[in-house]
């Protein structure tokens, strides 16, 4: 009797110490922090994101290049401050490995996105960043929501939503400046539209590349 006693006791030690590495396992998932190793798929949305941040700090660098407007150029300042912000919280996500191969393109590509309007005027400007923004912002959104699906995200879930309050930020205060403005014409329209639908076809690309 002492000695089946004894190996119940064993047998609920082993099973004891299983749970506790179970409970273990999990807890150091839900603490997932920049530097860990993350599922491809995960690696895939946030090279969007890195590929988007940097394209994001090459918008406002282009606006920057080609304005003289006091008050847009204190706008673009203030808002290259935040993306390169975004920038280095998204880099300690994504090893470098993982980055985007046509990182050029897009720096290339943002650049362009914001010294072509910055070239016209400011209305040109703030209707660019409210078009790119309002993509961003939905962007966000769907990670977002994918990653409040596992818990062991949470982390990186969070950094997310920082991100998208920074940028819902961007587009409000983009487009409360836009609509000070006599009322966009077509052509600056078509361009916001193309802007929007080049963001969404890129961000499609970036997953694989």
């Amino acid at each position: 009797m002492g000695q089946k006693r004894l190996m119940v006791a064993e047998s609920a030690a082993v099973q004891l110490s299983g749970a506790d590495k179970a409970q273990s396992f999990c807890a150091s998932r839900v603490h997932l922090a920049p530097g860990d190793i993350l599922p491809k798929w995960v690696f895939a949305h946030l090279r969007t994101d890195h590929a988007g941040e940097v394209g994001a700090v090459c918008i406002y660098q282009g606006v920057l290049q080609f304005s003289r407007d006091p008050e847009l150029r204190a706008f673009a300042e203030h808002h290259l401050a935040t993306e390169q912000k975004h920038l280095r919280l998204i880099s300690g996500w994504l090893p470098a490995a993982q980055y985007s191969r046509l990182l050029s393109l897009w720096r290339l590509a943002g650049f362009l996105t914001g010294a072509l309007p910055a070239l016209f005027d400011s209305k040109a400007v703030y209707a660019t960043i409210e078009a790119v923004e309002t993509f961003v912002n939905h962007h966000y959104e769907e990670q977002i929501l994918a990653l409040s699906r596992q818990i062991e995200f949470r982390n990186l879930r969070q950094t997310l939503l920082d991100c998208q309050a920074d940028e819902v930020a961007h587009r409000d205060e983009a487009a409360a400046a836009s609509r000070s403005f006599s009322q966009l014409g077509w052509v600056l329209r078509a361009w916001c539209a193309m802007v929007g639908a080049g963001s969404k076809a890129a961000v499609t690309l970036i997953r694989h590349i």
